[in-house]
């Protein structure tokens, strides 16, 4: 449950730094020394409106994701009593203070100068986001499926023990949330324009991390149900 503190900071960070870059973009104003600083050390040279634009709406798609994920987290799931490690929850803090300021770092500093942004809708913006509307909404219903499995009929929660959990991509995997997760990244990646070497890295972060988490739950719905299905994959459909 303390997952929930991560989710407020990136509504509130990423939010905030939406509207710099929105003000940047539309209103003519300027990003923070920060970033110019970034811009140096990462070797940053310009780009066109079209990848401008691009960073603007993965930084949008990102704030939504965090804004869904708060109120699942305070509305939706049903949480054990179990604990998280201060490293890790310290290393979760971090990382959503630090995702947002990665897309930003792929604006120039000076990103309009004033000038009016042109809003080219490329056709990889489409795909994209509809990658991330569609993970989106695989992700949020196997997380009420999670929650329905610890509340009676009535709604009301009975229990706080695990389950194994059946419908929509549960059939596949042991942690469809998890993969969900992954895509809704790469959806960000491909609104990016594919070629975002920076955000790539990201999204191998997101593999390597929700896959270790998937593997674990795998192992210990094998560990605990005798007859757990066995055609089921911990994180990847048919694959992994």
């Amino acid at each position: 449950r303390w997952f929930t503190h991560f989710y407020v900071v990136s509504v509130l960070w990423n939010g905030f730094l939406l509207i710099w870059l929105f003000q940047a973009e539309f209103l003519g104003g300027s990003l923070p020394s920060w970033i110019a600083y970034m811009h140096h050390a990462l070797g940053r040279v310009s780009q066109t409106d079209c990848e401008d634009f691009s960073a603007l709406l993965v930084l949008l798609l990102l704030w939504l994701h965090s804004c869904r994920r708060l109120a699942e987290c305070l509305w939706t799931s049903i949480f054990s009593n179990g604990v998280i490690h201060i490293v890790q929850y310290c290393f979760g803090l971090a990382y959503y203070i630090g995702v947002g300021s990665t897309v930003v770092c792929q604006v120039p500093t000076n990103v309009r100068n004033g000038k009016e942004l042109s809003m080219q809708i490329c056709w990889y913006h489409i795909v994209g986001v509809m990658m991330y509307v569609w993970a989106s909404l695989h992700q949020h219903k196997c997380l009420v499926i999670l929650a329905d499995l610890r509340k009676s009929k009535s709604g009301k929660v009975v229990s706080l023990s695990h389950s194994v959990p059946s419908g929509d991509w549960f059939e596949r995997v042991s942690c469809p949330h998890y993969f969900a997760e992954l895509l809704i990244y790469v959806s960000m990646a491909v609104t990016l324009g594919f070629h975002n070497v920076t955000w790539w890295c990201v999204v191998m972060y997101v593999l390597f991390n929700q896959a270790l988490a998937a593997v674990l739950c795998h192992e210990f719905y094998q560990k605990n149900f005798s007859s757990y299905p066995k055609n089921r994959k911990a994180f990847i459909p048919f694959v992994f």
